[in-house]
């Protein structure tokens, strides 16, 4: 049997862009090699005529003073003097003495006219090379601007704000190339993001409506009061495992919100969105037998209260519901330090292993527990406080406590 031909070979991937027309003249393209080429070579060589004209006139001036003759000749009895040779001055018939004072005063006044000449080139030198470095420093400024404005929209986008664009102009070469590729990146991530946050919202919307439904039958069953025993407390699981549910999908929806910048800010009081966090955990705080204390000083941040309000009271609520049995304590102070308003939640409890502190912060993370298995939450609190304090330009740090418990630190701008 003869064997099968061998399919035919995938052409080779172009390596240029459709997008960007090849240009005519490819070595004539600015780019940031050959401007910097130009910029370098075209200072060395105006410093260097600059530098060949100053020693050239020194040269010249330092020709003509060293030709000067040292000395005068007097009409009459021949005497010879000079201001520059004193020991021309006597007279002396001796033809030797005379050569050699001669030739001595002809090597000091070179010797001078030479020292002369290196002082004022090495005075050239240096007023050259302080101009050249101020030349150069503002030109190198004006060359690497647009990295700089690169820098600055990156960091804008780290504190998610994924709409901000470099839109660089200027000459097509490498850095525009950098910036255009990193505007679509961004743009990318930004129909990435939006994507995924429109699921959660539109998932997290479509199941509060049968949620209610459930939580409102199995209400109406509940009320009956001929309903016998077991169903009764089949209702009463079934009703807990349905608000469990909507705690997740309210979650979800507040995560979802949360990831995106704050744009509705107003000044909003720490230690009064700690207050009202409290006020609605003392109860659940009192029945667990864990003491509430602290000192909550005025720090004032502008954001959103209502979101601000979660952070705190996410908090607040693992601090109590992580604690030890009985003697426990958490301990929530307010205050603006250093330009930053400061949010501490203290807490007794189980020893935290310091590997384990950044799992706390994922969704449905718990201490040594997954998805399942806790009746203290959805494992979403840490998550979404963590989103919040970053859509409000802020941070959420966790460490350990020495003896049990946590130290949740959330840094905001004042």
């Amino acid at each position: 049997m003869a064997a099968s031909p061998a399919p035919p070979a995938a052409p080779p991937k172009p390596t240029w862009d459709p997008r960007r027309p090849e240009p005519t003249f490819p070595w004539l393209r600015p780019t940031i090699r050959i401007r910097l080429t130009l910029l370098y070579g075209g200072m060395f060589l105006i410093a260097g005529i600059l530098l060949l004209s100053i020693i050239y006139l020194l040269a010249a001036q330092a020709v003509h003073v060293g030709n000067d003759l040292p000395f005068t000749i007097r009409s009459g009895s021949i005497s010879v003097s000079s201001d520059a040779c004193p020991g021309l001055d006597q007279s002396t018939a001796n033809p030797d003495d005379f050569n050699r004072a001669l030739n001595s005063c002809v090597n000091h006044q070179r010797q001078e006219a030479l020292d002369n000449l290196l002082s004022r080139s090495l005075l050239a030198l240096l007023g050259l090379a302080v101009i050249a470095f101020a030349f150069g420093y503002a030109m190198a400024g004006r060359v690497l601007s647009p990295l700089g404005r690169i820098t600055r929209t990156a960091r804008r986008v780290a504190g998610s704000d994924l709409s901000r664009r470099i839109e660089l102009d200027g000459p097509d070469d490498e850095l525009k190339e950098l910036a255009d590729t990193f505007d679509d990146m961004l743009e990318r991530l930004e129909r990435a993001f939006s994507a995924q946050q429109r699921f959660v919202g539109n998932a997290s919307h479509e199941l509060r409506t049968p949620l209610a439904i459930n939580r409102t039958l199995l209400e109406v069953q509940l009320s009956d009061p001929e309903a016998p025993a077991e169903l009764q407390q089949l209702g009463k699981t079934l009703l807990a495992t349905n608000e469990r549910s909507e705690q997740l999908v309210e979650g979800l929806l507040l995560l979802a919100r949360s990831d995106n910048q704050i744009v509705d800010r107003g000044p909003v009081d720490l230690a009064e969105v700690a207050s009202r966090a409290l006020d609605q955990v003392r109860g659940e705080a009192e029945r667990a037998g864990v003491e509430i204390r602290g000192v909550r000083g005025p720090a004032v941040v502008q954001g959103n209260g209502v979101l601000l309000e979660r952070i705190a009271i996410n908090l607040v609520q693992n601090a109590v519901r992580y604690n030890v049995p009985h003697e426990g304590w958490v301990e929530v102070t307010t205050q603006a330090q250093h330009g930053q308003a400061v949010l501490t939640v203290a807490n007794t409890g189980p020893v935290v292993p310091a590997y384990e502190i950044g799992n706390l912060f994922e969704p449905f993370r718990r201490l040594r527990t997954e998805r399942t298995g806790s009746d203290k939450g959805v494992g979403l609190g840490l998550s979404i406080a963590r989103s919040v304090a970053r859509a409000h330009g802020g941070r959420i740090d966790a460490a350990p406590r020495e003896g049990g418990g946590l130290v949740m630190r959330v840094t905001l701008p004042i």
